[in-house]
């Protein structure tokens, strides 16, 4: 047996989906809302038994492999070596362990020989004295140090590189790992020379949510003109994705999961500092801007975020931009308001006083009720200028909120404390959607919702959606075996001549009709499972048409799915009929104008044979 197959047996890939999803049988199958897309109805559907995940809206799907490659930003060498030790897989296949040698792998491995370094010269080297005296000054316990592996690197240009070379890694993966740095120019032998990116600085590993060292961020000690700004992040690398890597998020992870709470601070001192006071649930943005796909790893784990930023116009600037992202993406957002007087930031609180930075956690503040209280501020309610500036401002924000009764919570709020007319509230709202063109949430597309026999009647039965309407022909076949005669018995041409025509359905649909002329009018699934029919993505076709059935027709009876596809072939005959028709009276007008007699006569035969 292989190792992916062993793994595969190992592991319950519902299991391991719903950690990432919330999940709820459905018949044979599970489903949930897609982590890959917005949308409101769900439409992902994970099989146990076939070991099998799909989305119908986005179209994604495969196997416990690739989902944890798309959801995770991993190879297959990493997913293989994540889900081999989650379910305690000896890997043994020779050219697996060859591919392990890939530049990734060898990148994970110089940032965590790095990391030892860093840590080790900071604890055990009389030139980390000032590193550790600071570290001492901002209350930070050995502890401490060790869980975080905090290091330091002195202000020497080629330390890191000398080391890591010595131990035999290669120079190309320590350019590649953004640790090292070749110069620009040759010294006088002609040799071009390397040097650390990091030097005297303080350093803080970069870990993924799976504990890999994937970079670093550097505090310089003692800033000089040559020091490269006071922080110094390791540059985009294969592992190392700044749009993806939350710190702290690999320790507050079950935290964050237990208290259905994420508290985002700003830097890693004070996530730091949060740990050692015992609040593990705090995670920072490391100075950078939110990401969509960071408040999507977020929502893995909680929906509720507290966020405290600095009260400067850079920190009230970033704390907008994560309130608008987390709200957009349907999280709750309060924002932590640290007293005037009490600190900073929450470092500097803890150090002042522990107490308090919990009061101000407890007790963080709406986000709504924060931005009231930005907007009025230095307002004068007289002034109908001033008014209406507010009444934009916050109605701005109210377009954000994505549920209806929420929104009409703070409508109501806003026109009390206005004295307005919630009514005319109401009207400069539809206004602001049009000014402001705050983007709505993405609809779903015809693909993620059901369509029933008269939604199809009324769309136009051209391209696509003829496909889509074949496609649920065949679904309703291998679902309702029954269902075989209507479509092979008395085939219909046209409709047979389309199947045969589509690119993707053609083979299924060959196959089918051998199996039900050729087997006493029966149809084997299995039988169709090991033919391996697939389309332009590698997926089973027949595994995707099960899947979706289960979507689409869960608990349609015998009766009614017969019923189903008499429409819904009656709809693609009238419609395929309908475009033939349009077609053969474009080329009688182009017979006719060109005086092709014979042509016309043959184009008028097939145009009263459709009509009947």
């Amino acid at each position: 047996m292989s190792d992916t197959q062993l793994i595969k047996d190992k592991l319950d890939i519902v299991e391991l989906i719903g950690e990432y999803v919330s999940l709820k049988p459905a018949g044979i199958n599970h489903k949930g809302l897609c982590p890959f897309h917005h949308e409101k109805s769900p439409s992902f559907m994970v099989n146990r038994e076939r070991q099998s995940w799909h989305c119908f809206g986005c179209g994604k799907g495969g196997d416990v492999f690739s989902f944890v490659q798309e959801i995770e930003g991993m190879d297959f060498v990493e997913s293989l070596n994540y889900l081999a030790n989650r379910s305690g897989v000896q890997l043994t296949d020779t050219k697996i362990n060859q591919a392990e040698s890939s530049q990734k792998t060898r990148i994970k491995d110089i940032n965590a020989a790095a990391a030892r370094f860093y840590h080790n010269f900071l604890m055990q080297m009389d030139l980390a004295r000032p590193a550790r005296e600071y570290l001492q000054q901002r209350g930070i316990k050995d502890a401490i140090i060790e869980d975080w592996q905090i290091g330091y690197v002195p202000d020497q240009w080629d330390l890191l590189t000398k080391y890591l070379l010595k131990k035999n890694f290669a120079i190309d993966d320590l350019i590649a790992a953004g640790l090292t740095i070749k110069k620009d120019n040759a010294d006088a032998t002609g040799q071009r020379g390397y040097y650390d990116r990091f030097r005297g600085r303080i350093m803080f590993p970069l870990w993924d949510i799976h504990d890999s060292v994937v970079g670093f961020t550097g505090r310089v000690l003692v800033e000089t003109e040559h020091s490269g700004g006071k922080y110094v992040n390791t540059p985009q690398t294969l592992v190392y994705d700044k749009s993806r890597v939350i710190f702290g998020l690999n320790k507050a992870k079950k935290e964050i999961k237990a208290k259905n709470l994420v508290v985002m601070v700003e830097g890693q001192m004070d996530v730091i500092a949060c740990h050692q006071a015992g609040m593990k649930n705090v995670v920072a943005t490391s100075g950078t801007a939110l990401t969509d796909m960071q408040i999507e790893l977020l929502k893995r784990y909680a929906t509720n975020l507290a966020i405290a930023f600095d009260a400067d116009q850079a920190g009230q600037a970033a704390a907008k931009r994560v309130i608008d992202l987390a709200r957009e993406a349907g999280c709750a957002v309060r924002v932590i308001r640290i007293p005037d007087g009490a600190g900073k930031d929450p470092d500097e609180c803890l150090q002042k006083n522990p107490e308090v930075w919990q009061h101000a956690v407890a007790n963080a503040q709406d986000v709504m009720e924060w931005l009231l209280e930005k907007s009025f501020f230095g307002r004068d309610l007289h002034n109908p200028r001033d008014r209406q500036t507010m009444v934009n401002e916050l109605l701005t924000e109210v377009v954000r909120i994505p549920f209806a009764v929420e929104r009409d919570h703070w409508l109501r709020i806003i026109a009390n404390r206005l004295g307005e007319e919630t009514s005319v509230l109401r009207e400069n709202l539809q206004e602001i959607k049009r000014l402001e063109k705050i983007p709505k949430k993405p609809s779903l597309s015809s693909s993620e919702k059901p369509v029933t026999p008269n939604q199809a009647n009324a769309r136009s039965a051209t391209g696509d959606r003829f496909e889509q309407l074949m496609e649920r022909l065949l679904i309703l076949v291998l679902r309702y075996p029954a269902t075989a005669r209507f479509l092979f018995s008395s085939p219909s041409a046209v409709v047979e001549a389309a199947f045969l025509d589509n690119s993707r359905l053609s083979s299924l649909y060959g196959f089918l009709k051998n199996q039900y002329t050729q087997n006493q009018e029966t149809i084997s699934i299995d039988a169709l499972r090991h033919a391996q029919f697939r389309d332009s993505q590698s997926e089973n076709i027949v595994e995707v048409l099960l899947l979706k059935g289960e979507l689409d027709f869960f608990g349609l009876g015998e009766k009614e799915a017969q019923d189903e596809f008499r429409v819904l072939h009656e709809t693609i005959l009238s419609g395929l009929r309908k475009k033939m028709i349009q077609e053969i009276q474009g080329e009688m007008k182009l017979a006719e104008e060109a005086g092709d007699t014979v042509r016309l006569e043959e184009l008028l035969s097939s145009f009263k044979k459709l009509s009947n």
